[in-house]
């Protein structure tokens, strides 16, 4: 780390985060909402101008309205859940902890369950999820939301082990991607989908794997490490320009050069859950930290938020 000034909300740890114009936005954060217990799973809504995220321990989705600042319930209860995607057709696939599944909300409202099960043992507790261009869908199965009942109900594991898995996009199989986790959580595909990257709560990790033709993942590596006794990571986002950003609790909002350097952080007051892009351009950072949902307008623009038809971009959840 060759610097620490900083700029208002930024922290420059590397030169490359201001030569890069990572703090050329907003000098200070926005409060949106401030009445959570438990903020997270923060998704823009392109068709509507909205943001909706989760209020886990509350079980209700909220909904915030860009054009007038109006905050409403979009959804109680909800399942206890956590993470929020679209996929390609712009459907909202969440990740229901309490329910102990990943759903998918099709256009007219009804709710369509894509994965509860793994060889007849129901998941833990689902926690956030990637689509890709082709419709797999990939999600995180920690332990979170089946240990108390706070974020979901007590229950014991029957799987034994938390596990990242893929959902078939032609058979609807749920099969396991990857595994070697402790606390498996936040996901996103690098810009071109050759690369899923996981974060590993517990062993405060984001962890990088190599996607093949037939969908399988190589064996893995880590890619960063959190600053011990300080942070620990959660969801995970790209911009457009390959740096990575990473909710990173207690230690703010981190940003990676595509090597792996950390250099940069946002300094954000409460213990930071997710973030994601949003907004006309894609350049309002929105993050959910404890009981707030605060944004930032920003110089840096995120990747597409929808995947497409073809290989390309995805959208990444929390």
């Amino acid at each position: 780390m060759s610097s620490q000034t900083l700029y208002g909300v930024y922290e420059i740890l590397d030169e490359r985060f201001r030569t890069g114009g990572c703090v050329n936005g907003d000098a200070r954060l926005e409060t949106l909402y401030g009445d959570c217990r438990w903020a997270e799973g923060p998704l823009y809504l392109p068709a509507w101008r909205q943001v909706v995220w989760s209020d886990i321990p509350n079980d209700r989705m909220l909904r915030w309205d860009e054009a007038t600042g109006a905050v409403s319930t979009f959804r109680s209860p909800a399942g206890h859940c956590n993470g929020n995607t679209l996929d390609g057709q712009g459907r909202l696939i969440t990740c229901e902890q309490g329910n102990r599944r990943v759903t998918r909300t099709e256009h007219d409202g009804t709710v369509t369950v894509l994965a509860d099960r793994f060889e007849g043992r129901r998941l833990n507790s689902p926690n956030d999820a990637v689509v890709s261009s082709d419709g797999t869908i990939w999600f995180s199965d920690p332990d979170f939301g089946i240990t108390s009942d706070y974020e979901g109900h007590r229950a014991e594991s029957e799987i034994g082990a938390c596990h990242v898995y893929r959902v078939d996009p032609a058979t609807g199989e749920v099969r396991i991607a990857a595994d070697g986790f402790s606390g498996p959580n936040g996901l996103v595909l690098s810009p071109d989908e050759r690369r899923l990257y996981v974060s590993d709560t517990r062993l405060n990790q984001i962890r990088v794997f190599d996607v093949r033709d037939n969908g399988s993942l190589s064996d893995g590596e880590v890619f960063a490490t959190c600053r011990p006794g300080i942070g620990a990571f959660d969801n995970i986002r790209f911009d457009n320009t390959g740096r990575l950003w990473a909710a990173a609790c207690d230690d703010g909002v981190h940003c990676y050069a595509p090597d792996g350097t950390l250099i940069g952080r946002l300094l954000i007051p409460e213990t930071v859950s997710n973030i994601t892009f949003g907004g006309p351009k894609n350049n309002r950072l929105f993050i959910t930290a404890t009981t707030s949902l605060y944004s930032l307008v920003m110089s840096v623009t995120g990747l597409p938020r929808v995947p497409g038809p073809t290989k390309g971009p995805a959208s990444g959840g929390e």
